[in-house]
């Protein structure tokens, strides 16, 4: 409930923030640039999900392919409400997953090859559950809104720029120091509290993820594996653009992080991701553990 709270009062941050600068330009500007931004982020809603899995060079796996992982899928999915997605592998040293899609009956978990040569079973099914979480929380519709909004504040920073570049909107002595502050501050401040929703939402996933579970111990040990496992073997194919998506920041971003560093961070500290669910275990009263390492997906 904390980080749901948390994710809406970004939100009406960010949209305040998008009326504030918007109202210093006037409807026109305001609504051209918002719609421009909306339709772009359409786009990525509806297809964002086949351009990631092109772009990671991902492929479907086959139920007898791996059918203790799919067993998993099934048995977590049912477990939080959800139809059970679509199963890809990304053939990859590095140790990731990430969950994409529209929707629940649209969703698609991905699975690298290193993340099953690292994880044991227990490890793995706290991994999937997060996954599973996302879809089940709804998070690419919220990052969808988010980078619609974030991108309508630049959008409109970019046209004040070009703007002024040109000698266009001569501006009066008395609102153009504070047009160009807007300029400056807005579309850095869209960028944090764009940032902020997304670190509220894998915090949402990790506390979701690790009901769904019933271990939130595997989550938490999953992800001590999967950050040090980032630092020696970062991904090697893909873009920035998509790190967001992955459980743990596949380019090896530091798990202790402080400052600016923090702030502009897609992903929270691993360390306190690790902390929160080693107390929710407390809370709930310990888990139990799973079965023996096992390698998963083969060939």
């Amino acid at each position: 409930m904390k980080n749901q709270l948390k994710t809406i009062l970004l939100l009406g941050t960010l949209s305040a923030l998008l009326v504030a600068f918007g109202a210093s330009l006037g409807p026109g500007p305001f609504w051209l640039f918002t719609a421009l931004a909306v339709l772009m982020n359409l786009g990525a809603y509806f297809f964002s999900d086949k351009l990631v899995l092109r772009m990671h060079r991902a492929r479907e796996l086959a139920p007898g392919e791996a059918p203790r992982l799919h067993e998993i899928v099934r048995e977590l999915s049912g477990r939080a409400g959800i139809p059970p997605p679509r199963l890809f592998v990304i053939d990859e040293p590095h140790a990731n997953a990430f969950a994409t899609g529209r929707n629940p009956r649209h969703a698609v978990v991905a699975v690298t090859r290193g993340i099953v040569d690292l994880l044991d079973e227990r490890e793995l099914r706290g991994v999937i559950a997060h996954e599973l979480a996302h879809v089940a929380n709804r998070d690419i519709l919220v990052a969808s809104v988010a980078a619609g909004m974030a991108a309508a504040i630049s959008n409109l920073a970019n046209m004040i720029m070009f703007s002024s570049l040109l000698g266009g909107g001569r501006e009066d002595e008395e609102g153009g120091g504070g047009g160009l502050l807007m300029m400056l501050v807005a579309p850095i401040a869209g960028t944090l509290v764009q940032l902020g929703i997304s670190r509220s939402r894998e915090y949402l996933a990790d506390e979701t993820g690790a009901r769904i579970s019933g271990d939130p111990l595997a989550l938490a040990s999953a992800l001590e594996k999967l950050q040090r496992g980032a630092e020696v073997v970062p991904a090697a194919a893909g873009a920035p653009a998509t790190a967001s998506l992955f459980i743990v920041n596949p380019f090896g971003a530091g798990a202790v992080m402080g400052g600016l560093a923090r702030l502009f961070s897609t992903h929270p500290p691993a360390e306190e991701r690790i902390r929160r669910l080693r107390e929710l275990a407390r809370v709930a009263g310990g888990a139990d553990g799973y079965g023996p390492r096992s390698r998963m997906v083969r060939g």
